[in-house]
Parts: structure tokens; C-alpha cells; sequence
């Protein structure tokens, strides 16, 4: 399910929209209503840039009403506003996205002891939309599928007060009708405040955790390479129920990747989970 790629999502705040689940490349009625739910076990990096990890649980859901499909991702949540077409097409994609961003809301999650000593961040509310172009039966079959999206949002809430950019391309195809791969790639364009917010380092904090004062601005802020994967454990991808993995590797550059934080922890970051869904 779409919980494989959107692993990262339930991370401190975002990842790219993940490969097509299951029902996208097997369902015999690509207009027919489904609902996939389940919960993964996550390891995640304790804050953007840290090389400290922990597990946290994330649930997932997806599903089609009416031809109208819906994505929940731990904390992200995306809605695709255009039908999709039957059978090898080309369609258009386009929808909202939620996002709540949990970076660095709390010390005590947190290993690394400077960077548990500067301030706490709020929990930033970023909302937005993303457009795209999708290709069913493109290599393998009638069934494999190629996407490229992009999506902004922007954060309501004041925390950030900014937005972020993130292009993104996923390809999906089933090995059987018990199993299913995808491989996504993508990146996020940032402005000045969410750098400012997570990646600079005031006097006051400067002061108190012994780290150099830093100012972050905007732009590239990291690339990312995923893979998922599904395997039926009972029937078949389109009913029953589904062992799901993933793996994400993230790369932080600029001034990202400069930060005292991140300096601290790792420009490289892992991210992964193993869980079970079922689907109806």
C-alpha cells in the first residue's frame, strides 16, 4: 500500500508523494471504490539532520470513492480530484495535501544533547496542492505505472511561515498478483523561514547548547531515493492481507547540510518501516 513510500512522511515533516499502491496496477476496474488500511513500525531520525534514531508506530490508509482517490501517510494527507481513466492511459492528476510537521516539537525526543538544548518548535500546519501526469502500462505490462508530480505547500500555522517545493517521479509494477515493487525519487525546494526555523542557530541558543551562531536561508534543501515493496499474505494484492516494507535514503545540501545541527548529526539520512495492511 502507499504506506511503503510515504514511510518518511510520519518523519519530522514531509517526503514525496510515494508509488502507486497495489489497487492502482491491478484493479480490474480502476473506477471501482477499495479501502486499504493498516500500521507500520518507522525508524526515523530523531530531527532533520541527526544521526540518532528511534521507532515510532505509523498508520496508513488509502482509498477510492467514486473514482476519486484519498492517501492518509502518518502525518500527511493528499486527495487526487481527477478520475482516473480504464485501462494503459495517460492521466491527469491533481488534488490538496495536508501535511503536519512534527520536527524538533520536543527535547526529550531528541539524543543529541546541544541540539536538545535549543528552543522547541511548534507543530506547523502545512497545507497545499500538487498537480501531475501519470502513464499505466509502460514497461513490464498492462498494469506498471509511471508518475511525475509536483506539490507545494505552505505552513498556516506561523511556525515556519513559509513553503516548500517538492518534484517528485515514482514507478510501481507487480511482480505476480501477491507482489508489488516501486521506486520513487524526489526533492524539496524550501524558503528562508523553514530554514530559519529548523537549520539556524540564534545568539540566545548559540549561548545556551555551546554551537556556533548560524543563519539558514531558502533553496535545495535535500534529494531522496526510496523503494517499497508489498507481498500478500493472504489472497491477492486487490483483497486480504499484506506485508509492507521500505527504505528511504535523504541527502541534506546547502545550507541544510552546513547547519551546526546538522554538522552534529549526518547529511545522510535512513529512513525505513516494516508493516502490515489489509485491503477490501
Amino acid at each position: 500500500m502507499a504506506l511503503l513510500g510515504a514511510s518518511p512522511a510520519f518523519a519530522q515533516e514531509q517526503t514525496a508523494l510515494p508509488p502507486a499502491p497495489a489497487e492502482e496496477v491491478v484493479s480490474s476496474d480502476p473506477r471501482g471504490d477499495f479501502v486499504i488500511v493498516g500500521a507500520a513500525l518507522a525508524v526515523l531520525p530523531d530531527y532533520e539532520g541527526s544521526n540518532d534514531y528511534g521507532f515510532t508506530p505509523a498508520p496508513g490508509a488509502i482509498g477510492q470513492v467514486s473514482g476519486y482517490r484519498f492517501l492518509l501517510a502518518g502525518n500527511r494527507l493528499s486527495v487526487d480530484l481527477i478520475r482516473d481513466g480504464f485501462g494503459p492511459t495517460w492521466d491527469i492528476q491533481a488534488g490538496p495535501i495536508g501535511v503536519v510537521n512534527l520536527n524538533r516539537t520536543s527535547r526529550d525526543a531528541i539524543d543529541e544533547p546541544q541540539v536538545a538544548l535549543l528552543d522547541e518548535r511548534g507543530t506547523a500546519i502545512e497545507l497545499g496542492g500538487y498537480v501531475g501526469i501519470g502513464k499505466t502500462g509502460v514497461i513490464t505490462s498492462d498494469y506498471d505505472r509511471f508518475s511525475a508530480t509536483i506539490s507545494y505547500r505552505h505552513d498556516v500555522s506561523g511556525v515556519h511561515s513559509s513553503g516548500i517545493w517538492a518534484p517528485t517521479v515514482s514507478y510501481t509494477t507487480p511482480l505476480s498478483t501477491k507482489a508489488l515493487v516501486g521506486l520513487f525519487a524526489s526533492a524539496e525546494i524550501v524558503e528562508r523561514g523553514y530554514g530559519r526555523t529548523y537549520f539556524s542557530v540564534t545568539p540566545a541558543e548559540a549561548a545556551r547548547s555551546g554551537l556556533p551562531v548560524f543563519t539558514a536561508g531558502g533553496g535545495f534543501k535535500n534529494w531522496t531515493l526510496g523503494m517499497a515493496a508489498t507481498r500478500s499474505l493472504t489472497g491477492d494484492l486487490t483483497g486480504g492481507l499484506q506485508l509492507v516494507g521500505g527504505v528511504v535514503y535523504r541527502r541534506l545540501g546547502g545550507d541544510f547540510g552546513d547547519s551546526p545541527v546538522t554538522q552534529l548529526g549526518s547529511r545522510d539520512q535512513w529512513l525505513g518501516a516494516l508493516g502490515l495492511a489489509y485491503s477490501f
